[in-house]
């Protein structure tokens, strides 16, 4: 352990002793995609979604099963990880660096809200279907209730978080939290946000404001 994950971990358990409130760890989402039954059945005719190794969050697992990703310019990212369970729509999530590789025009939207949202190609090497739901994941915080409580907000609030960081720390606002019983406290950015900020494996995140949803 160097020095820097030392200083890490004795500021985390002086700030959780002192306050009574968690630093939060973040994690990063790279680009993935969430499937219906039926179009996994499309793709991977005759399989069922095997897990790879299972996510934070109660229920939730990236598969071993992957796809790509094909632009309307023909620009193609591969071994687009599924994430499990399957969902009622369709969703892909990937970077805005990524948007602009594939030539998509994604919205910055939270998981689930597709409306007006652009489609893409994918394919597995079985077969190739279209999906509309191409977005950029906002930002936010998976908490339970008990979390939201000691940070003094609700579902839709948003609040402004410092990043720990080794040389940069960051200020993110317009983070959303999400609290939820059975939620796993984690902040959730994409690969875009963490390579600015500067995240390892040990870095955390502590709120700094909360905006309370008007």
């Amino acid at each position: 352990m160097d020095e820097s994950q030392l200083r890490t971990i004795i500021r985390k358990i002086i700030d959780e002793e002192l306050n009574g409130i968690p630093s939060i760890p973040v994690g990063v989402s790279n680009h993935h995609i969430h499937l219906t039954d039926e179009d996994f059945d499309r793709l991977f005719p005759g399989q069922k979604m095997t897990v790879f190794r299972q996510l934070k969050q109660p229920s939730d697992f990236a598969s071993e099963q992957k796809v790509t990703l094909v632009g309307p310019n023909g620009v193609e990212i591969n071994n687009v990880r599924i994430l499990g369970p399957t969902r009622k729509h369709s969703q892909v999530e990937i970077s805005k660096t990524e948007a602009f590789q594939l030539a998509i025009d994604a919205p910055i939207r939270l998981s689930g809200d597709l409306e007006g949202a652009p489609s893409i190609k994918v394919k597995s090497e079985f077969a190739e279907i279209t999906i509309q739901g191409v977005i950029i994941a906002k930002r936010h915080i998976h908490m339970s209730l008990r979390d939201a409580a000691k940070f003094g907000v609700k579902y839709g609030d948003n609040v402004q978080v410092a990043i720990e960081s080794e040389g940069r720390r960051t200020i993110f606002d317009d983070v959303l939290a999400r609290p939820r019983e059975d939620f796993v406290l984690e902040m959730h950015i994409d690969t875009d946000e963490a390579n600015a900020a500067n995240i390892q494996a040990n870095t955390v995140a502590r709120i700094v404001e909360a905006k309370p949803e008007q």
